[in-house]
């Protein structure tokens, strides 16, 4: 691992990694909690407009992705608060309108949008220092976002009604949660492409929720587990020779599993009796 460090593409991936774990492990954790995996789903691939909407006018695709996938998460939560239509419906609406947009935009460009697959599948290998810069700012807006509202997002994350009585704004809050969400989203789609997104976002969080219920505790095992997944990830598709964001995930989810074997074994045990429970 150290010698494939000195390469400058491994450099930049491995520094990829780590900014889009720290995000994962911040906004994972909400994900997780409140049960906004499908939501994910549907946002991620919703920003396949704004990718669409970059190429048609000709600016970065990331900066149409964040717009879009903005503007969609906004949406999703303003539909799913106000109407009385079922979530899964609008989940699914915005899912498939979000990549019809991007594919009529993409197909009115005039040329060949070369690298467009590294979106929907990943390609942490050639991610530029300019995709880093950005990865950067996002992660500082989610951290100072989630540091200025970490009270109010961990009342809504476990108990809505109370903190509707304790006055905080709960679809003001709830909004800016989804928006998190969406800022993740465009990160990640540069690493593990938008097709693989919920597994990233989720299985770190996933992991450490079963170790865990302290939502600090739970976003920092989350982050140091991003960090290892991607970094394994990373080892074993440069060995293997094969699609980094594909091994990526398949690192996450064989860890997902055995944590899963764990709990359940630990579970037996301490229900047969071979094992006392914890205090």
């Amino acid at each position: 691992m150290i010698e494939l460090l000195q390469l400058e593409f491994m450099q930049r991936a491995v520094l990829a990694g780590v900014l889009v774990s720290v995000a994962c492990g911040i906004v994972g954790t909400y994900v997780v909690v409140n049960r906004f995996v499908f939501v994910s789903g549907a946002i991620a691939h919703a920003a396949y407009g704004g990718i669409g909407l970059g190429y048609f006018l000709g600016i970065s695709p990331v900066i149409g992705a964040i717009v879009f996938s903005v503007a969609a998460a906004l949406a999703m939560g303003v539909v799913q608060r106000k109407t009385r239509e079922r979530a899964d419906t609008i989940i699914g609406m915005m899912w498939a309108i979000g990549m019809a947009v991007g594919i009529i935009l993409i197909d009115l460009t005039p040329g060949y949008a070369a690298d467009l697959m590294s979106y929907l599948f990943g390609s942490i290998l050639t991610v530029p220092w300019a995709d880093l810069s950005v990865m950067l700012v996002l992660d500082a807006v989610i951290i100072v976002l989630v540091l200025a509202f970490y009270k109010e997002l961990l009342a809504i994350s476990f108990d809505e009604t109370y903190a509707s009585t304790a006055n905080v704004r709960v679809e003001a809050i709830h909004l800016l949660l989804l928006c998190l969400v969406a800022l993740t989203v465009v990160m990640l789609m540069r690493v593990v492409g938008l097709i693989l997104v919920i597994a990233l976002l989720t299985m770190p969080a996933a992991i450490s929720a079963r170790f865990t219920s302290n939502l600090k505790m739970m976003m920092a095992i989350s982050v140091v587990l991003g960090v290892l997944f991607t970094s394994l990830g990373l080892l074993g598709s440069y060995v293997l020779d094969v699609t980094s964001g594909a091994t990526i995930i398949l690192t996450s989810a064989s860890a997902f599993l055995l944590a899963t074997a764990y709990r359940a074994i630990v579970g037996w045990r301490v229900r047969s009796g071979r094992t006392p429970a914890r205090p």
